[in-house]
């Protein structure tokens, strides 16, 4: 049986965060924790601004996508007008996101979860927190 679009984005988060270092998710958590408590006592208007900002919020997915896309279209036009050997770059990159996407790790992951950039799951943690702020009030 095929897993709902959901469970499938959970799984995708579920093995970012596996193939990260402890200590990294551990720092991504502990700044998404700072984050609901900065505006724990907001006004509504400023956490409904938060949430917005965490709905345009870019995952990690997307960053990898979006990198590993401008990266070997670059290769790929280099390859045909500049030098063939470009085309290295283009299959290098493809390869990296064949690897992301069957095993959830890739080299540029490290980089990108040092940097910050969260999973969807780890964002909509601290949007649904939010949200259950404006309840609240």
């Amino acid at each position: 049986m095929s897993e709902l679009p959901h469970e499938a984005i959970r799984a995708s988060a579920d093995r970012v965060r596996r193939s990260t270092k402890p200590q990294v998710n551990e720092q991504i958590d502990s700044q998404t924790e700072t984050n609901i408590r900065r505006y724990a006592d907001s006004d509504k208007t400023t956490i409904r601004r938060r949430i917005h900002g965490l709905d345009e919020e870019w995952d990690v997915e997307r960053v990898l996508e979006v990198n590993a896309s401008t990266l070997a279209l670059t290769g790929l036009v280099l390859g045909m007008a500049v030098n063939r050997k470009w085309l290295y770059l283009t299959g290098g990159v493809l390869t990296f996101l064949l690897q992301h996407g069957l095993q959830g790790w890739c080299p540029p992951l490290p980089v990108l979860r040092r940097l910050g950039i969260r999973t969807r799951g780890e964002i909509d943690r601290e949007k649904y927190a939010l949200k259950a702020f404006l309840e609240e009030k």
